[in-house]
């Protein structure tokens, strides 16, 4: 663990354009941030460039649009990829993205082989919490085994999805639910990739998770000390792993977006501070510090440092880092872990008997559990029975944070513009050659990752792409069938 080497320390961001978002990133690394991670604005996770008419009021707001592979060079303009490590979130056009940031390598000189990373590409919580889909889930579980192929065979390093159980905590789900269902549809994907003709210690090595921390630090602990256990017990006893690897739980974790309040803004820098003591003490791979500012905009260049300052405070002055799971043996720690653990393999069983993680989101099981679970949560906030400080007790007037990020409606303007050049400027015999290609590679059992990856190197845009897919793939529209 930490003594070895502590954690990477990885703020996510990105907003406005890609020539802002790559002067934060810089300004990140210059401040001792040790890997990168990208947040990509609404139109780019759902499959639409920015100027098409569903981007409208969307571009560059809660992250950065990336239209093309000019987008993608500049964006990492600088930044050699051969040294550092990059964590996308992307999920329905997380393929598309994969290949965008291959031939941006490819321009620096930099092979395939040799990059490293971690691709979010968890598509089935998009339908139960996030809501960024944009094809139907069996497709779009094809478009994940596609990737686990591709990346097994070019590129080892990478890590080929992030299942994630944040966003459904996020959405009110409990620590239990988190655990059951991220490791539900975890399941899910190594059968689906078995099933495909994949070995899997070809691929399980490679698999990564994003959780929580949240406010109650000995519960997350637990949570991320059940979850070891869970994940090496699964993969050996259900899918008969054999590498060590492809048992060991490596995972992301981002303190808690939902716990940030507008009120008394300040109180929210000892919230993440208490969360990402959690995820340290329950033993996290990598780690992102949400800002003091969140609830209110995007995090400023002087919230995101202060973020950055609390994990290098933590990791230098605290001595957490010196020990390995510190909490371990204490009576009440290890009672907890248990039954996180049972009540989490209760919830797994019942997916199981409902025929598994995708026909269980297609009877909308893990919806109604979690809107249970937000409902109870809210309504003792509102009867006070749980307290928020600053919201429903020791309510008291602050001042408002000046100075918010706000990203200039310029923006979409700028980025249509630039998407005319392209098309203006690009080869469109070859753009139509290999779209054409990708359709027929969608429409049959090929790989689509290759035919995605020739499709970017000729600069067809995102939603270009997206539109082969969604031509052949058909398009998820609103909720499923519950």
């Amino acid at each position: 663990m930490y003594r070895g080497r502590v954690w990477t320390m990885r703020q996510y961001s990105g907003y406005a354009t890609a020539a802002d978002t790559n002067r934060r990133y810089r300004y990140l690394l210059e401040q001792g941030q040790t890997g990168l991670s990208v947040a990509f604005d609404l139109p780019t996770q759902i499959g639409y460039d920015s100027d098409s008419p569903h981007s409208q009021g969307e571009v560059g707001k809660v992250g950065v649009p990336i239209c093309s592979l000019e987008d993608m060079e500049t964006l990492f303009d600088g930044i050699p990829l051969d040294q550092v490590s990059t964590s996308m979130t992307i999920n329905a056009t997380a393929s598309v993205l994969l290949c965008l940031y291959i031939a941006a390598a490819k321009r620096q000189g930099v092979p395939q082989a040799k990059l490293s990373g971690t691709l979010q590409n968890d598509i089935l919580k998009e339908y139960i919490a996030r809501g960024t889909y944009a094809y139907p889930p069996r497709p779009s579980m094809r478009l994940v085994v596609d990737v686990f192929k591709y990346c097994a065979e070019n590129i080892p390093r990478w890590n080929t999805i992030s299942i994630s159980g944040y966003h459904m905590r996020e959405a009110g789900a409990t620590a239990v639910q988190e655990l059951a269902f991220t490791f539900s549809n975890a399941i899910g994907y190594v059968q689906a990739a078995v099933d495909a003709g994949l070995a899997v210690d070809d691929f399980a090595p490679r698999l990564s998770f994003f959780f929580v921390a949240q406010n109650n630090l000995l519960e997350e602990v637990a949570k991320y000390r059940a979850a070891r256990r869970m994940w090496a017990a699964i993969m050996k006893d259900r899918f008969g792993a054999k590498d060590p690897r492809s048992m060991m739980l490596r995972f992301h974790t981002q303190t808690a977006g939902v716990t940030l309040t507008a009120q008394q803004p300040d109180n929210n820098v000892i919230r993440s501070t208490v969360q990402a003591l959690a995820a340290i003490l329950g033993g996290t791979q990598s780690l992102h510090v949400n800002s003091r500012d969140e609830a209110l905009g995007l995090p400023t260049e002087e919230s995101a440092q202060l973020s950055l300052r609390t994990q290098q405070i933590i990791s230098h002055e605290s001595g957490v880092a010196d020990v390995v799971d510190p909490l371990g043996g204490s009576w009440y720690v290890e009672n907890l872990t248990d039954q996180l653990e049972q009540k989490a393999l209760e919830y797994i069983h019942e997916i199981d008997r409902q025929g598994g993680a995708v026909a269980a989101i297609e009877q909308g099981y893990q919806v109604r559990e979690i809107g249970e679970s937000a409902y109870r949560h809210q309504r003792e906030v509102d009867a006070g029975e749980r307290t928020v400080v600053g919201v429903n007790r020791y309510v008291s007037d602050t001042p408002p944070i000046g100075n918010l990020l706000r990203v200039d409606p310029e923006v979409a303007r700028q980025q249509s513009d630039r998407l005319a050049r392209l098309k203006h400027d690009r080869d469109n015999a070859q753009v139509k050659a290999s779209l054409a290609r990708l359709e027929e590679a969608a429409r049959t059992n090929d790989n689509t990752v290759p035919t995605t990856l020739e499709c970017v190197e000729n600069y067809c845009t995102l939603g270009e792409i997206c539109q082969v897919f969604r031509d052949v793939f058909g398009e998820q529209r609103g909720e499923l069938a519950f």
